[in-house]
């Protein structure tokens, strides 16, 4: 009988993992789910997953689904410190240089499940390319879960939680150095990201491809009409 494994994303930079799960975990059936609609219980009852994966899910997951089955979320910080929204920008514009990716089992608290195993991840880059190197990161972990069907471990340490972020939080006129200007072009600049922005009385100047060059930031710039 082959087992199977739910991946739960809707976002295109997990198609390679998707894609890499299936050639390397051969014996089981790879699932992909990829919009909270087709995250039912009458689906998941159907397929009988093994493991539900959730690399970057933007909603909570249902009581009924994570405690009739194993659900596994992965979050950018070392829980218990950083529970909850953004950790990515919650983690940048706090100086922080490097974080742990951490495989938690999904519980009724926010982020406050055991965990599985952590990882060492880089900051550094934009919000795609560090997103980008979570996800391989992830596909390690995945196979490692899957494989060796660790026993989560209860969280240690003081909590810590961060506040989800909203989209004028990413106001250039919010920053007063030119480093500071730099992180939050940056950790803004991925797929689902708004981007970070200045405003004037009618128009809207947004900011991406930042380069700090120690004296100046350069970035690409898209200028729209104020809505």
């Amino acid at each position: 009988m082959t087992h199977s494994i739910v991946i739960a994303t809707p976002h295109s930079r997990y198609d390679l993992l998707e894609y890499n799960l299936k050639y390397k975990l051969r014996d089981y059936r790879i699932i992909r789910i990829r919009s909270q609609d087709e995250l039912t219980i009458e689906k998941l009852v159907a397929v009988n997953p093994r493991y539900i994966f959730f690399p970057h899910w933007s909603w909570l997951v249902p009581e009924e689904v994570f405690s009739q089955f194993e659900c596994v979320i992965f979050h950018m910080t070392d829980v218990p410190y950083g529970r909850g929204g953004s950790p990515l920008q919650n983690l940048i514009v706090r100086g922080h240089t490097h974080t742990k990716l951490s495989a938690i089992r999904c519980e009724k608290g926010l982020d406050s499940g055991p965990i599985y195993e952590k990882r060492d991840l880089s900051l550094s880059g934009t919000a795609d390319e560090i997103l980008l190197r979570a996800s391989k990161l992830m596909e390690e972990m995945i196979i490692s879960i899957v494989q060796s069907k660790p026993v989560p471990v209860e969280q240690k340490g003081e909590t810590e939680f961060f506040l989800r972020r909203k989209p004028e939080d990413g106001d250039l006129k919010r920053v007063d150095t030119l480093s500071r200007a730099y992180d939050y072009i940056r950790m803004l600049d991925g797929e689902g990201y708004p981007p970070a922005f200045i405003e004037t009385e009618k128009l809207r100047i947004e900011f991406s491809d930042a380069q700090y060059m120690g004296s100046w930031v350069s970035a690409k710039v898209v200028i729209k009409k104020r809505e």
